[in-house]
């Protein structure tokens, strides 16, 4: 909708209601429509088809009575009747059955049958996808099963005939929905506990990131071979393939001697469910979304570990603005959260470096994307790295960073608060201590985890008992050589932090329990803070930033290590030198406590509505060309990413 004055005018829609993606119509907000919302964004998105040939709540006449069709698909040019119907979705809950009485597939395919030149149809719940071309054998109406409804401008032997242009990028939750539809049917129809669902799962997406790298695609399977222990056998022996060039690639994460252990009938469904999305090239928020629900269902460890929503990594990302010739770091990677968005935040400036030197930034060449992507590799590779003490987490956060463009070669497992040289060689090769450039970390933090291993402790100054000198009114050390019998390992990742960084230049952004900045008895801790650093800013979260699951209040703080001179001098003086603080309260973070969106609403409860414009990727003949679409979505209540910009232009007026 646009202003007298040709601007944007944001739209309102009121409670409990939602704007339908298609016709614009408002329609009350369920877990139904909620599926059919993500399902007809993936119908023009990845499939191809303009808005004005579907239609919503379509009315087919049966017999005496009309029913609703969720989304019928019309061919181009074609009028919205009944008898020109080519396709139909019908979307569900998640909570009913494929084999529901009268919701189930049986509603789709009698809704296929009664129009006459209707031959695709697609049922789906969120959970589970079902895919039917309608055929007509001896005169009978038959439902042959297959991968996918056909994507605008192809037929259904171009849809089972794997090619690079017919991959898409995922939009939405679209790959959400695949996640989990292959991570319930494995727990399902093979037997297995859901986290070990999750690891053969991560095999199959480790073999399908190696497949988009490959000139010929052998990840997929057609609706033939998912029909006969023959066909399902071929499919097997292909991604078996594909496996051993992954174990080969990925010796670090895969045993040699390590298999798919799925049956033929399971691999062949999962392979078709993914064989169509391209995973290297969709966004990463899409990406990021669907992989750590399924790693937090499954990995989410009694350690104090829980994993920092996406929104404020990005904020912390944001505020300290990596560039591609900096050293990243995080020593309590967890699934690499903050690493993904780093990482992909430099290879944007990279890209936008890159599209200034080509002759046609929206078709580039084969060798102009391929000295991009050389850049991006040299720059993954080397400037991104990773600890974590679990050795699942860090598999975990390998496969996360390979869906974004790699960097996992960076990723190590060890404990970062040991002694540097116990760690393994390869870590240890890396020399971190004083060579890091920006730290993005949220480490494990709880009473139930205290370290009370001497050998670490004797590293750390804040492991030593203090004392308040009321003389000098500040806390110092009591005895250098007294240690405190246990420290939790929050308090002990400050002071390695530090150590990592650079002295002068270094900076951190670190999630740390509120505790820490205003507990009595962890004065001492925030007194060498602010002996070692420079707060440049501290950014209170709201209570539920990490709900549900956690309900810990905590801050974020911006940390610059001090050279060692400008601490001596500090000591000799007696005082700190006077700065500014950033200071903001991010009380606006995108959820609730129950983890559920919440959006900007209006002075009258009405959620507000943007018109925004969209840069999409399409693959035509082998090279990438992009457009402009434009599209309209609620706005999410969420103001980390103003913090961020505010405290970029109050640091450029500091004198640092």
């Amino acid at each position: 909708m646009k202003a007298t004055d040709g601007s944007i005018k944001a739209l309102i829609v009121p409670p409990g209601k939602i704007l339908d993606f298609i016709d614009g119509k408002l329609r009350r907000e369920t877990p139904e429509e909620y599926v059919r919302q993500e399902i007809e964004k993936s119908l023009v998105r990845e499939y191809k088809y303009p808005k004005g040939e579907l239609a919503v709540e379509f009315k087919i006449k049966m017999g005496s009575s009309s029913k609703r069709a969720d989304i019928v698909i019309f061919p181009e040019g074609e009028g919205h009747k009944q008898e020109h119907v080519r396709a139909i979705i019908e979307c569900k809950a998640s909570d009913v059955s494929p084999n529901h009485k009268k919701e189930g597939v049986a509603q789709l395919q009698s809704y296929l049958a009664t129009c006459i030149n209707a031959e695709y149809g697609m049922w789906t719940n969120g959970q589970e996808r079902l895919c039917y071309r309608k055929v007509s054998m001896d005169g009978q109406v038959e439902f042959k099963e297959i991968v996918d409804i056909p994507v605008k401008g192809k037929d259904l032997e171009d849809t089972e005939r794997l090619t690079r242009d017919r991959l898409r990028p995922a939009s939405s939750d679209a790959l959400l929905f695949a996640f989990r539809r292959c991570h319930n049917y494995i727990a399902g129809n093979q037997g297995l506990q859901k986290p070990e669902a999750f690891w053969e799962l991560l095999k199959l997406i480790f073999c399908k990131i190696q497949d988009e790298r490959a000139s010929e695609l052998n990840f997929y399977a057609t609706s033939d071979e998912r029909q006969s222990r023959n066909g399902q056998l071929k499919v097997k022996k292909r991604i078996g393939d594909l496996f051993d060039q992954v174990k080969s690639r990925y010796s670090a994460i895969f045993r040699a001697n390590e298999e798919i252990e799925l049956e033929p009938r399971v691999l062949a469904y999962i392979v078709s469910q993914l064989e169509s999305s391209y995973l290297l090239d969709s966004d990463i928020d899409v990406k990021g979304k669907a992989y750590e629900e399924i790693v937090g269902s499954n990995l989410r460890g009694d350690r104090g570990e829980f994993f920092t929503p996406r929104n404020i990594c990005r904020m912390a990302v944001e505020m300290l603005d990596p560039d591609q010739s900096q050293l990243v770091l995080d020593p309590a990677c967890g699934t690499g959260g903050f690493l993904t968005i780093a990482m992909n935040h430099v290879i944007r400036k990279l890209r936008t470096n890159a599209e200034k030197k080509w002759r046609d930034k929206d078709k580039p060449t084969y060798l102009e994307l391929g000295e991009l992507f050389k850049s991006i590799q040299e720059y993954a590779n080397k400037r991104i790295v990773g600890i974590d003490i679990n050795p699942n987490l860090v598999k975990a956060a390998k496969m996360n960073m390979v869906m974004n463009n790699d960097g996992s070669g960076g990723l190590y497992q060890g404990n970062a608060l040991e002694r540097p040289v116990t760690w393994n060689e390869s870590l240890r090769s890396r020399d971190l201590i004083g060579q890091v450039d920006l730290i993005f970390t949220n480490p494990p933090f709880g009473s139930k985890i205290r370290v009370d291993d001497p050998s670490i402790l004797e590293q750390f100054e804040l492991a030593r008992a203090w004392d308040y000198d009321e003389a000098n009114d500040m806390y110092a050390m009591r005895d250098p050589a007294t240690w405190q019998k246990s420290q939790p390992p929050e308090i002990l990742f400050i002071e390695r932090c530090i150590q990592f960084l650079k002295p002068g230049t270094g900076r951190m952004a670190i999630v740390l329990p509120d505790g820490i900045l205003g507990a009595p008895g962890l004065a001492y801790v925030r007194e060498w803070i602010l002996q070692n650093t420079r707060v440049l800013a501290s950014i209170d979260l709201h209570p539920d930033t990490f709900q549900p699951g956690n309900s810990t209040q905590t801050t974020v703080l911006i940390l610059q290590r001090k050279r060692p001179e400008e601490i001596e001098l500090e000591r000799i003086v007696g005082r700190k030198g006077d700065y500014q603080v950033f200071i903001a309260l991010a009380n606006h973070i995108g959820h609730d406590k129950r983890g559920n969106v919440t959006y900007v609403r209006d002075e009258d409860g009405n959620e507000v509505v943007e018109a925004r414009t969209e840069r999409v990727r399409e693959i035509h003949s082998g090279i990438e060309t992009y457009q402009t679409v434009k599209t309209t979505q609620k706005v999410i209540d969420d103001n980390t990413l103003q913090i961020a910009s505010k405290f970029r232009d109050w640091l450029q007026k500091q004198e640092l």
